[in-house]
Protein backbone atom coordinates (compact mmCIF):
# COMPACT_ATOMS: atom_id res chain seq x y z
CA UNK A 1 0.00 0.00 0.00
CA UNK A 2 0.98 3.50 -0.91
CA UNK A 3 2.23 5.95 2.43
CA UNK A 4 0.79 8.80 1.23
CA UNK A 5 2.78 11.79 2.59
CA UNK A 6 0.73 15.50 2.61
CA UNK A 7 2.22 18.17 0.41
CA UNK A 8 1.01 21.80 -0.22
CA UNK A 9 -0.41 21.76 -3.79
CA UNK A 10 -0.07 25.31 -5.13
CA UNK A 11 -0.27 27.23 -8.69
CA UNK A 12 2.94 28.59 -9.93
CA UNK A 13 3.53 32.15 -9.67
CA UNK A 14 6.25 33.87 -11.45
CA UNK A 15 8.91 33.30 -8.28
CA UNK A 16 8.84 29.69 -8.75
CA UNK A 17 10.63 29.69 -12.10
CA UNK A 18 13.64 29.33 -10.26
CA UNK A 19 11.84 25.46 -8.50
CA UNK A 20 9.76 24.83 -11.57
CA UNK A 21 12.84 24.61 -14.14
CA UNK A 22 14.75 21.40 -12.49
CA UNK A 23 11.15 19.35 -12.35
CA UNK A 24 10.89 20.67 -15.53
CA UNK A 25 14.48 19.47 -17.09
CA UNK A 26 14.23 15.82 -14.76
CA UNK A 27 10.63 15.27 -16.65
CA UNK A 28 11.87 15.69 -20.01
CA UNK A 29 15.37 13.24 -18.91
CA UNK A 30 12.43 11.03 -17.66
CA UNK A 31 11.09 10.87 -21.22
CA UNK A 32 14.28 10.95 -23.02
CA UNK A 33 14.11 14.46 -24.74
CA UNK A 34 15.19 17.96 -24.52
CA UNK A 35 12.68 20.60 -25.32
CA UNK A 36 14.72 23.47 -26.67
CA UNK A 37 15.01 26.50 -23.85
CA UNK A 38 13.09 29.08 -25.77
CA UNK A 39 10.33 26.78 -26.19
CA UNK A 40 10.37 26.08 -21.84
CA UNK A 41 10.79 29.88 -21.39
CA UNK A 42 7.52 30.47 -23.74
CA UNK A 43 5.32 27.83 -22.15
CA UNK A 44 6.64 29.14 -18.48
CA UNK A 45 5.17 32.74 -19.70
CA UNK A 46 1.96 31.03 -20.84
CA UNK A 47 1.00 29.61 -17.54
CA UNK A 48 1.51 32.71 -16.07
CA UNK A 49 -0.69 34.37 -18.48
CA UNK A 50 -4.31 34.40 -17.60
CA UNK A 51 -5.46 35.06 -21.19
CA UNK A 52 -3.58 31.23 -21.38
CA UNK A 53 -5.51 28.33 -21.11
CA UNK A 54 -2.37 26.26 -19.96
CA UNK A 55 -1.88 25.97 -16.07
CA UNK A 56 0.88 24.43 -13.57
CA UNK A 57 0.86 23.57 -10.15
CA UNK A 58 3.64 22.36 -7.45
CA UNK A 59 3.99 20.06 -5.23
CA UNK A 60 5.61 21.18 -1.89
CA UNK A 61 6.75 19.83 1.34
CA UNK A 62 8.71 21.43 4.03
CA UNK A 63 9.33 24.28 1.99
CA UNK A 64 10.91 22.09 -1.43
CA UNK A 65 9.31 22.11 -4.47
CA UNK A 66 8.43 18.12 -5.19
CA UNK A 67 6.65 17.44 -8.38
CA UNK A 68 4.74 19.47 -11.20
CA UNK A 69 1.85 19.12 -13.03
CA UNK A 70 0.64 20.59 -16.05
CA UNK A 71 -2.84 21.28 -17.84
CA UNK A 72 -4.44 22.56 -20.55
CA UNK A 73 -8.54 23.23 -21.49
CA UNK A 74 -9.67 22.65 -24.97
CA UNK A 75 -12.83 22.62 -26.39
CA UNK A 76 -14.64 19.76 -27.80
CA UNK A 77 -16.89 18.84 -30.39
CA UNK A 78 -18.96 16.37 -27.96
CA UNK A 79 -19.40 18.81 -25.16
CA UNK A 80 -20.65 22.11 -24.04
CA UNK A 81 -17.49 22.41 -21.52
CA UNK A 82 -14.48 22.14 -21.82
CA UNK A 83 -12.09 18.84 -21.53
CA UNK A 84 -8.96 18.93 -19.44
CA UNK A 85 -5.59 17.36 -20.70
CA UNK A 86 -3.06 16.75 -17.90
CA UNK A 87 0.13 16.80 -20.35
CA UNK A 88 2.50 16.35 -17.58
CA UNK A 89 2.96 14.88 -14.37
CA UNK A 90 6.43 14.62 -12.94
CA UNK A 91 7.59 13.69 -9.27
CA UNK A 92 11.11 14.26 -7.94
CA UNK A 93 12.74 11.07 -8.18
CA UNK A 94 14.25 11.01 -4.33
CA UNK A 95 9.68 11.07 -3.04
CA UNK A 96 7.91 8.67 -5.90
CA UNK A 97 5.99 5.86 -4.43
CA UNK A 98 4.57 8.39 -1.53
CA UNK A 99 0.98 9.61 -3.05
CA UNK A 100 2.54 13.01 -4.57
CA UNK A 101 1.37 11.85 -8.30
CA UNK A 102 -2.19 10.91 -7.31
CA UNK A 103 -2.36 14.03 -5.02
CA UNK A 104 -1.49 15.99 -8.36
CA UNK A 105 -3.72 14.42 -10.32
CA UNK A 106 -6.68 14.89 -7.63
CA UNK A 107 -5.79 18.72 -7.40
CA UNK A 108 -6.11 18.99 -11.15
CA UNK A 109 -9.31 16.78 -11.30
CA UNK A 110 -10.89 19.26 -8.43
CA UNK A 111 -9.77 22.27 -10.08
CA UNK A 112 -11.24 21.20 -13.75
CA UNK A 113 -14.45 20.36 -12.58
CA UNK A 114 -14.47 23.72 -10.80
CA UNK A 115 -13.68 25.24 -14.17
CA UNK A 116 -16.71 23.31 -15.49
CA UNK A 117 -14.54 21.05 -17.89
CA UNK A 118 -16.49 17.56 -18.24
CA UNK A 119 -13.37 15.00 -18.05
CA UNK A 120 -9.62 15.12 -17.61
CA UNK A 121 -7.60 13.20 -19.83
CA UNK A 122 -4.07 12.11 -20.30
CA UNK A 123 -1.72 9.69 -21.82
CA UNK A 124 1.57 8.17 -20.59
CA UNK A 125 3.69 6.01 -22.28
CA UNK A 126 3.43 2.06 -22.52
CA UNK A 127 6.63 1.05 -20.78
CA UNK A 128 5.99 3.79 -17.84
CA UNK A 129 4.52 1.10 -15.65
CA UNK A 130 4.64 2.45 -12.46
CA UNK A 131 2.80 5.11 -12.98
CA UNK A 132 -0.06 2.91 -15.09
CA UNK A 133 -0.28 1.22 -11.74
CA UNK A 134 -1.80 4.67 -10.28
CA UNK A 135 -3.72 5.58 -13.29
CA UNK A 136 -5.25 2.57 -13.49
CA UNK A 137 -6.83 3.04 -9.76
CA UNK A 138 -7.99 6.42 -10.51
CA UNK A 139 -8.73 6.74 -14.15
CA UNK A 140 -10.61 4.40 -16.82
CA UNK A 141 -8.55 3.47 -20.06
CA UNK A 142 -10.34 4.98 -23.30
CA UNK A 143 -9.85 2.03 -25.28
CA UNK A 144 -9.06 4.69 -28.04
CA UNK A 145 -5.05 4.59 -29.36
CA UNK A 146 -3.15 7.83 -30.01
CA UNK A 147 -1.94 8.59 -33.67
CA UNK A 148 -0.28 11.53 -34.89
CA UNK A 149 1.69 13.02 -37.35
CA UNK A 150 4.60 15.34 -36.79
CA UNK A 151 4.51 18.91 -38.63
Amino acid sequence: MTVRIPVEIRAVSAADHVVWLPLWQGYQRFYMTEIDAATSDLTWQRFLDPAEPMFAALAWRDGEAIGLVHWIYHRSCWTTGDYCYLQDLFIGKGVRGNGIGRQLIEHVYATAKGAGCSRVHWLTHETNAKAKLLYERIGERSGFEQYRKLL
